[in-house]
């Protein structure tokens, strides 16, 4: 995980609202000096925490760890989600259904590409 990068996007949301590292730390039940740890990559923080925070600022917690997550084929991820665009929920679900049957039936044994 990159917790560099990750400690920089609760800074830049924090200061984007306005918030104080106290601020913050109350709304995460956390203390002032944890937060800080957070933002200068000096402490990692639990699933829990992350999502509290992620919540009071505003913004998704796959946001916050975008730099972490490394898609392996950056092109066939864009292409799935020019697919999706414009969908609706209900179809949205249906093509998710769709794709986790299609793979419980992929054959055995073929490695990942």
């Amino acid at each position: 995980m990159n917790y560099s990068s990750l400690g920089q996007r609760i800074r830049q949301e924090r200061q984007k609202l306005n918030l104080t590292q106290e601020q913050l730390a109350e709304s995460a039940d956390v203390t002032t000096a944890f937060i800080g740890h957070i933002e200068r990559s000096e402490r990692s923080l639990s699933l829990e925490t992350l999502i509290k925070i992620s919540n009071r600022l505003g913004v998704t917690v796959d946001y916050l760890l975008s730099d972490s997550y490394k898609p392996r084929d950056p092109q066939m991820t864009e292409e799935l989600l020019q697919l999706l665009d414009n969908k609706s929920p209900s179809q949205k679900r249906a093509l998710l259904d769709i794709m986790r049957t299609i793979v419980k039936y992929l054959p055995l044994g073929e490695e990942a590409q």
